[in-house]
Formats: C-alpha cells, structure tokens, sequence
C-alpha cells in the first residue's frame, strides 16, 4: 500500500510559544534566528548559481572556476559573494556594475585567460637552452 503525506503549505512557520525566561524559550529563540540564517542563505545560493552559469556562458568554464572567479570579485571588491552575484545578475539584466566591480571582473578574467594560457607558469627551457618566444 503507498501513502501519501500531504503537509500544510507554511508547515516551517509553526509557532511555539515558551516563556522568554527559561531555555526553552532561548532555544525557541535560537532556532528561529537559525531558520531565517539558512533561509537568507538558500535565497542568496539562488543568485550566486545564477551568476556562476552566467559566467561560464561568457568566459566558457567550469562551475568551480566560474564561482572562483566571482570570489576573486568579492575579494577584490570587499564585498560579499551574494551581493556580487546580485550585481552580475543585474548587470545581465541591464544594469550597469560599478566602476569597481568592473575592475575587478577585467582583473578576474585576465587572470583566468592567463591560467588558461598558461601564462602564470615560467617559460619552458627548449632543448637548444633558448626559452619558448
């Protein structure tokens, strides 16, 4: 036989109700504000795998090096990740990014192409004893 569960559509939103004073209310309290942490970072999740294929579509990559690029960005812009996704997702949408997310996207970038390249490594010693020119 097969059962189906079928549960209220705001079942998370369950209120229980303690006396602040004791721990029960402090763990009621502790719980919530841990419920609204995972929400915000579920939510910001969203954006940042939004902005990751957005960026493997342009600078044709991997998933990993596209979300190390928008890492780069944040590092750079000293920001956090979410609001930088925010930022390409907009700039996608046609909303400029600022001038410093901007420097930072060439600088990301640059580097990825001359990983890409290889340019980051030192140059090869050809049998002759003459580098690669």
């Amino acid at each position: 036989m097969h059962r189906t569960t079928v549960l209220p559509k705001d079942w998370w939103d369950v209120a229980a109700e303690a006396p602040v004073g004791n721990a029960v209310g402090q763990d009621v309290g502790a719980l919530r504000a841990e419920i609204d942490q995972l929400r915000r970072a579920l939510a910001g999740r969203a954006v940042i795998d939004q902005a990751g294929g957005m960026v493997m579509v342009l600078a044709p990559c991997r998933r990993g090096v596209a979300r190390n690029l928008l890492v780069d960005m944040a590092r750079q812009c000293n920001t956090k990740l979410p609001d930088v996704a925010v930022a390409m997702v907009a700039a996608w949408e046609g909303e400029p990014l600022s001038r410093l997310m901007q420097q930072a996207l060439r600088h990301a970038l640059r580097r990825l192409y001359a990983e890409d390249r290889g340019c980051d490594s030192s140059p090869a010693v050809e049998p002759s004893g003459r580098g690669r020119s």
